[in-house]
């Protein structure tokens, strides 16, 4: 399969560090605009868990001479969405907007992640609002089966505490702290302003240095590497269907195996000729909704599985998970292989049709890999794994002994981590 030919982001430096990309594509007539700090929860002592979250609601509050109202009114009037997230090693600002509007979304995020205004009564409302984000976040099962799994996975660090925080750790943030903390999360050192589509060069270049170009370094510790502890969780509730998530130790996106893992869990879950649909689903009607995913983060990673079933057979559909796994790392043959590659490209590159993914993907490769990835490196990446390679990373991810897996559900389903643990010992 040949990579598609698209035009490559063109990458340049601040004097302070901040990388610039700009990717400025034929035939569109609207743009996507991305700041991306290259730091997130991940950075957060057990004290101040949830707070990078927490800023990112508070610079929407005002933020360079601008109210709440007075930013989104801006970007709207123009025609423009505008959007954040915070994740573990990411927190990213974007802006979707027509031809023309580069300036006024470049001044936005600019003051969005420089000068936020952080109003005392609007931190208290806001606490108020995330508190019931939290609240919420524990009401729906299919969000909080995945909190208990990955505290399990990584039980005492950062990368195991939800990216949300919990009441009793946003409650001694005050906007003096926060300033701070918004200094070192968002230095320039870790900043990508990254644009997609109808975007001129030049005037990108100019603008950025002068909304950008002053930022002054501020340092900011590493977080401490991370382990994969293993460990099981549950919560018993009185739910029509049983929601379970696995995850096994596996390779970071630095490491060799980033590539074979990610065939892997596409042969495994990716889609409805996968490993998992076919058997658990189609055959043995265990579950509706059943796929495999690889999380990737700086120094370790997870393959994982998230399945909904009738509380009755999560213990069955946790046997079967196991056993197409240690199936899958003992052999996959080439028709497979060369199936889950065409499909794990095909995903990677239809994303690229979106000017929003451009710009976040074209960040995210520079804040994780140290430089782009061109489709046909990516291309590359994924047709050079082997059946050789796929046996390799199963030994890896089987080889530790641990696993985790989180139940959340009736008293039914509360074994399904035991008969997991029993195929994959056996």
């Amino acid at each position: 399969m040949t990579a598609p030919t698209t035009t490559v982001p063109r990458l340049h430096r601040l004097a302070n560090g901040v990388t610039l990309l700009c990717d400025s594509a034929p035939g569109f007539d609207t743009l996507a605009l991305s700041v991306v700090a290259g730091r997130g929860a991940r950075w957060e002592e057990p004290s101040r868990s949830g707070w990078s979250h927490l800023l990112e609601h508070m610079v929407f509050k005002g933020a360079g001479g601008r109210s709440a109202r007075d930013i989104v009114e801006a970007i709207e009037a123009d025609g423009g969405q505008l959007n954040a997230a915070t994740g573990h090693e990411r927190t990213s600002f974007q802006v979707r907007a027509l031809r023309g509007g580069l300036p006024l979304s470049m001044e936005i995020l600019a003051d969005l992640v420089r000068r936020p205004t952080l109003d005392i009564e609007d931190l208290a409302k806001e606490k108020l609002v995330v508190g019931q984000e939290i609240a919420e976040a524990a009401d729906t099962p299919d969000d909080q089966v995945f909190e208990l799994a990955q505290a399990a996975a990584f039980a005492d660090q950062p990368l195991g505490r939800p990216i949300l925080g919990d009441v009793a750790s946003l409650a001694p943030a005050n906007a003096v702290a926060l300033e701070a903390w918004r200094a070192a999360l968002y230095a320039p050192d870790r900043l990508v302003v990254s644009v997609a589509g109808a975007a001129d060069e030049d005037v990108f270049l100019t603008l950025a240095e002068r909304l950008f170009g002053d930022a002054a370094a501020m340092a900011a510790a590493a977080p401490p590497v991370a382990r994969f502890t293993g460990g099981h969780a549950a919560e018993r509730r009185k739910l029509e269907q049983a929601h379970l998530v696995i995850l096994l130790p596996a390779p970071g996106v630095s490491d060799p195996g980033y590539w074979p893992l990610r065939v892997f869990a596409e042969a495994l879950g990716g889609g409805m000729s996968s490993r998992l649909f076919q058997e658990a689903r189609e055959r043995l009607g265990l579950a509706y909704a059943i796929d495999a995913y690889a999380e990737s983060y700086a120094d370790v990673g997870v393959l994982g599985v998230y399945a909904g079933c009738g509380a009755a057979d999560a213990g069955r559909l946790a046997e079967v998970t196991a056993t197409q796994i240690r199936a899958l790392a003992d052999r996959i043959d080439d028709r497979e292989l060369r199936r889950a590659k065409a499909q794990l490209k095909a995903s990677l590159f239809m994303s690229r049709e979106s000017l929003l993914a451009r710009s976040e993907q074209a960040a995210a490769q520079i804040l994780a890999f140290g430089r782009l990835l061109a489709p046909a490196d990516i291309a590359a990446g994924i047709d050079a794994v082997t059946a050789v390679d796929i046996a390799a990373l199963g030994r890896r991810l089987l080889s530790p002994g641990r696993a985790t897996v989180s139940v959340l559900g009736p008293k039914a389903a509360m074994d399904a981590a035991r008969r997991f643990d029993a195929v994959i010992a056996a």
